[in-house]
């Protein structure tokens, strides 16, 4: 979790005490390097996603700290999610089921529950993009603070929480499945 969220903590407490966007935006990139780096030396290695969203928090608050100009760090959001979702997508279209890869020694599904899986975290992704777009260009820098951190990730929390019946009732499913026959009388 450190790897995950390091960066917004810091970018969101830097925030709150400097009221300046850019200001916090340092605070993403030396988060995202420090909890990228933290994970690689307890684990030895990370993950693909915490590394793609940890690099992509650096790359993108660069950019703005390079550039003296907010909207990259703006747009990250919906860059990101965008290339996830299509990710996702794009995996299905080659009959690849990403998410298990990633997840599948966690959770024991079935191929149809992975995909519904996949979709509807890609469809989660799209809707994160287009609602990172509205807000950042519609609302104070203020909301969009918020909404960035901690709004999405308590938002891709229960997101995920809302997930739950639906492997539950595939892995009861499978369970049953694999249960021998009682025996016959």
């Amino acid at each position: 979790m450190v790897v995950d969220y390091a960066g917004l903590v810091v970018f969101g407490g830097v925030y709150l005490v400097s009221r300046n966007l850019m200001t916090a935006t340092w605070g993403l990139v030396a988060g995202s390097a420090a909890g990228l780096l933290f994970g690689l030396a307890m684990q030895r290695k990370l993950a693909l996603l915490p590394l793609f969203t940890g690099l992509s928090a650096m790359l993108f608050g660069g950019l703005s700290l390079v550039f003296h100009n907010t909207v990259f760090i703006k747009m990250k959001l919906t860059i990101v999610d965008g290339l996830l979702a299509a990710g996702l997508f794009g995996a299905l279209a080659f009959g690849k089921l990403p998410l298990k890869v990633l997840l599948g020694e966690a959770l024991k599904l079935s191929d149809g529950a992975w995909r519904r899986l996949t979709v509807r975290y890609a469809a989660f992704f799209i809707f994160a993009a287009v609602v990172n777009e509205v807000v950042w260009r519609t609302q104070p820098e203020a909301t969009w603070v918020l909404f960035r951190f901690p709004g999405v990730p308590l938002a891709a929390l229960l997101f995920s929480f809302t997930q739950l019946p639906m492997m539950m009732k595939d892995m009861k499913a499978q369970e049953e499945a694999a249960a021998p026959p009682p025996p016959s009388e």
